[in-house]
């Protein structure tokens, strides 16, 4: 038997729950469905909020051929073919077919570049999925053929309804006997997914077996417990591992590190996902006190796009032992938020005059410049003037952290600015 929610699949935008900015009466995408053009787009939001459903209803409303494929288990071989086949469908006045890419995200830049042909030719209307900000995902090209749309969590009365019509809808749960005394644990399990919604349900039918099943706000978070996946890519579970990833980094734990590394890996994380947060992780965390820590996780962000999996896991275990074993400091985090909380008590003060730019007469008129002195020109590179506006002199919002690397730092900046800043 299909799953719960492949048998609820709406068929037709009337059936279809949730993204009323979209789809609902009078809505953008709506009204571009009933005009029967509709652009190459991309679907933007969290998982099970119905981006493949909805690319399924508007082939289905505009009977229009639809291909589908996964940037999992695709690759350019497999795009040139839909693309070929694509091309066989045009004939007469025919509109054409709609491919729809789940995840693009995870296509490299080759593989999108396969697509831009055919999408700017019109041979294929793209309809695109992802979780992931395509600014930063999709190349500039394709995302400009492209109209993005974002899809939201769905609501409480969103899960409501598709309870409703799971229960009074669906042969298979109509045959049982089923007490709904409490949605708010199951709507919270769910967190706006559909696809969790119906999986909690199911599961809850399988713990009862033949008896009359109960939900509520007890017995159903027991029952998911003890059903929950190894690791959730698109829920809380990966939210905790990722947190539990960086506190292992940030506590010198390179045996914990890897752990969870592994965790996600084996759980088909986005490989890019954990690379950006090892780039984060590196200036917030380790910073001055092993600059090149930032060079590590940047060269193992290019290196793992390059590479990608299985031997991608190889690179990220390098870089992750590298960045545990480093000496840590979070003074560069502190520092830029302390000018923020500088900038919003003080306001936008003047730059001093000494050090304004003076591209225009007018401007050395007015002693934009005046008394600038050059550092160069002066003994060990350093001429000791101000830079702060005024009002802020002796400011202090770099304090150097007691490592080897930062402690050569406060040393210096003693011997350069005596007593005025507070080291």
């Amino acid at each position: 038997m299909k799953p719960l929610a492949e048998r609820l699949r709406p068929r037709t935008l009337d059936e279809y729950i949730g993204q009323e900015h979209l789809v609902g009466p009078g809505a953008v995408l709506r009204q571009s469905i009933g005009s029967g053009n509709i652009p190459s787009m991309i679907f933007w939001g969290p998982p099970g909020v119905g981006k493949t459903t909805l690319a399924s209803i508007i082939a289905q409303n505009l009977e229009r051929p639809f291909h589908t494929l996964s940037a999992i288990n695709s690759g350019v071989k497999d795009i040139r073919e839909v693309i070929t086949k694509a091309k066989s469908q045009h004939f007469f006045d025919r509109p054409n077919p709609i491919l729809f890419i789940d995840e693009i995200h995870r296509f490299s830049k080759s593989q999108q570049d396969s697509l831009l042909g055919a999408v700017e030719k019109g041979v294929i209307t793209l309809i695109g999925a992802t979780t992931e900000n395509p600014s930063f995902e999709v190349i500039p090209a394709l995302l400009s053929r492209c109209q993005v749309y974002i899809l939201q969590h769905l609501e409480v009365h969103h899960l409501d309804q598709l309870l409703e019509r799971a229960l009074t809808e669906d042969e298979f749960l109509k045959s049982k006997k089923i007490t709904v005394t409490e949605k708010e644990a199951l709507f919270r399990i769910s967190g706006g997914d559909a696809r969790k919604l119906y999986n909690a349900l199911e599961l809850a039918i399988q713990y009862f077996g033949e008896e009359e099943v109960i939900i509520n706000n007890e017995n159903l978070p027991k029952i998911i417990q003890q059903n929950i996946p190894i690791y959730d890519k698109g829920g809380e579970m990966h939210y905790d591992v990722i947190s539990a990833f960086i506190k292992s980094v940030r506590g010198s734990d390179p045996n914990a590190a890897l752990y969870y590394l592994a965790k996600m890996l084996k759980g088909g994380e986005d490989i890019k996902f954990i690379g950006r947060r090892m780039i984060i992780l590196a200036s917030e965390d380790i910073g001055l006190a092993n600059p090149n820590a930032l060079l590590m996780a940047n060269s193992a962000f290019q290196a793992i796009q390059a590479i990608g999996m299985p031997e991608a896991r190889i690179i990220l275990s390098q870089a992750v032992i590298y960045l545990a074993c480093s000496p840590k400091s979070n003074s560069a985090y502190a520092a830029i938020a302390s000018a923020y909380q500088a900038v919003d008590e003080y306001g936008h003060l003047p730059v001093p005059l000494a050090i304004r730019n003076a591209p225009t007469k007018l401007m050395k008129d007015l002693n934009y410049g005046a008394n600038y002195k050059y550092a160069h020109q002066f003994e060990n590179n350093f001429a000791d003037m101000e830079f702060l506006p005024e009002e802020m002199s002796g400011s202090s919002f770099y304090k150097p952290a007691s490592n080897a690397s930062e402690e050569r730092f406060r040393k210096s900046l003693r011997e350069l600015w005596k007593d005025k800043y507070e080291l």
